[in-house]
């Protein structure tokens, strides 16, 4: 059993710090995420090019690491939602959700009956190949899948407070890149039209009692989001972390020389 998980974490609004992955699907990652001090990791799947065995593997690791995973499907079909939970998803984010019709049908692709409809497999990589009662199952499982809804376009930002309300949408994610490209203006967060967006997501999310989260580029704008109301930050990518920190040494070495 993990000593948190993303559920409990969605019920408070303490700051929740992680990381994203889209392209090292190494054995070693969840460990190094988790010994940096990451509470969660967000693993790729819409734009990375990880298939499924990939990502049943990750989830391996990060299981291993005692790190919660949020895996964003590429599509809300329920093929993609069901599999990610199947190969043992805790979390699941969904790309540009925009209604709260569309909201629900998501809940009833990731929930088993009574709650949804999502077809039945046990001891599988979801309840870590262990028997059990079935029902029992299904119970723990409706109880542990956790919905991170991307709102990522200008219908999305209308209709934010109705997706917040939905029951089993445990938190509403900006996508702040797509939401500004929907907005009419590529890539500017400091846009008026960007900041009234951004905070009715955040007023809608909070009248509903639901969690915020975004990708963020540096430390500096993490605080900010924070206290703005937004408690799971995840902290640039595994590729960018990268290729920043060997650039800056690459360019001191070469400055002392």
């Amino acid at each position: 059993m993990r000593s948190s998980t993303l559920k409990a974490m969605t019920r408070t609004r303490d700051l929740k710090a992680g990381h994203f992955v889209f392209e090292f699907a190494t054995p070693g990652i969840g460990h190094i995420i988790k010994q940096a001090g990451g509470e969660f990791v967000l693993v790729d799947s819409e734009h990375s090019g990880f298939g499924f065995e990939t990502i049943k593997s990750l989830l391996q690791y990060f299981k291993a690491a005692d790190l919660p995973a949020i895996v964003r499907v590429p599509s809300a079909d329920y093929k993609d939602i069901a599999r990610a939970c199947d190969a043992g998803a805790e979390g699941v984010m969904l790309p540009m959700v925009g209604t709260a019709a569309q909201a629900e049908r998501i809940v009833q692709s990731m929930k088993y009956t009574p709650r949804g409809g999502r077809g039945v497999i046990v001891r599988a990589a979801l309840d870590d190949y262990t028997p059990g009662d079935t029902m029992a199952k299904l119970a723990a499982a409706n109880a542990r899948t956790t919905l991170f809804a991307q709102i990522e376009t200008e219908e999305g930002v209308e209709n934010a407070a109705e997706i917040a309300a939905v029951d089993g949408v445990d938190c509403l994610w900006v996508g702040h890149f797509d939401l500004s490209c929907s907005l009419g203006i590529p890539a500017q967060f400091g846009h008026p039209k960007f900041i009234a967006a951004n905070q009715k997501v955040v007023d809608g999310a909070k009248a509903a009692g639901k969690s915020l989260g975004r990708l963020v580029p540096d430390a500096a704008s993490g605080v900010a989001l924070y206290r703005q109301g937004f408690d799971f930050i995840a902290y640039s990518a595994d590729a960018w972390v990268l290729g920043d920190a060997l650039a800056a040494a690459l360019a001191d070495i070469r400055g002392r020389i």
